[in-house]
């Protein structure tokens, strides 16, 4: 998009305390493809509803590891139903069942948990982005999750120049409780993500 690091800087500085409707609409006028990637975890409801109400069709990439909760599963219908989500669903390569009968989840001191997470989150998200090749990225980062996230803000640039947009990133979950209750949205905080383990373990996506 020829944003250079300084652009993004001063970017981020005006943006902080706008609301996120309007960075997204900022974000839309500038993109010649736009996504917004979702894998249906807590808080996930705020950005897809956000960003669905600026573009109602954007592309909406989930790419499902295959290890979700039935909660998880149950809730990502209901969303796709109320919001009328565009949905393109990348999936493994391998199913799960023949994963769990030849390699099961690694524990993060196994080296297969690189193979793992490769095999279950990695491979199917870069096949996500090759098919769409976005110039525009919306996720739902947020400040506190992750050491790595802590380095990043409402716009930075993916490691291969996509611009990523995060318009909830300052905000904490009791600003999204309030938010969720405003649009009367559901949540759903029995989630579970193989490749982290530990809540605030990065998942690899955004490094």
């Amino acid at each position: 998009m020829g944003f250079t690091q300084e652009d993004i800087a001063k970017l981020n500085v005006q943006f902080k305390g706008i609301p996120p409707e309007e960075i997204i609409s900022w974000a839309i006028a500038h993109a010649k493809k736009a996504v917004v990637t979702t894998n249906f975890r807590p808080y996930e409801v705020a950005i897809l509803n956000a960003v669905s109400q600026v573009k109602q069709d954007i592309p909406v990439v989930w790419c499902d590891t295959g290890y979700n909760t039935p909660n998880t599963y149950k809730h990502a219908e209901e969303l796709i139903t109320r919001l009328n989500l565009n949905i393109d669903l990348y999936v493994p390569k391998q199913t799960t069942a023949h994963r769990d009968a030849v390699m099961g989840i690694p524990q993060i001191d196994d080296e297969r948990h690189a193979l793992f997470t490769e095999q279950v989150k990695l491979e199917p998200f870069k096949r996500a982005m090759a098919a769409h090749k976005p110039d525009v990225w919306f996720t739902n980062l947020r400040k506190g999750q992750t050491a790595h996230r802590n380095s990043l803000d409402i716009l930075s640039l993916s490691k291969d120049g996509v611009l990523k947009v995060s318009p909830f990133y300052h905000w904490a979950d009791t600003h999204l409780d309030v938010y969720l209750k405003h649009y009367n949205l559901p949540n759903e905080h029995k989630y579970f993500d193989p490749t982290k383990v530990l809540e605030n373990r990065e998942c690899g996506l955004h490094t």
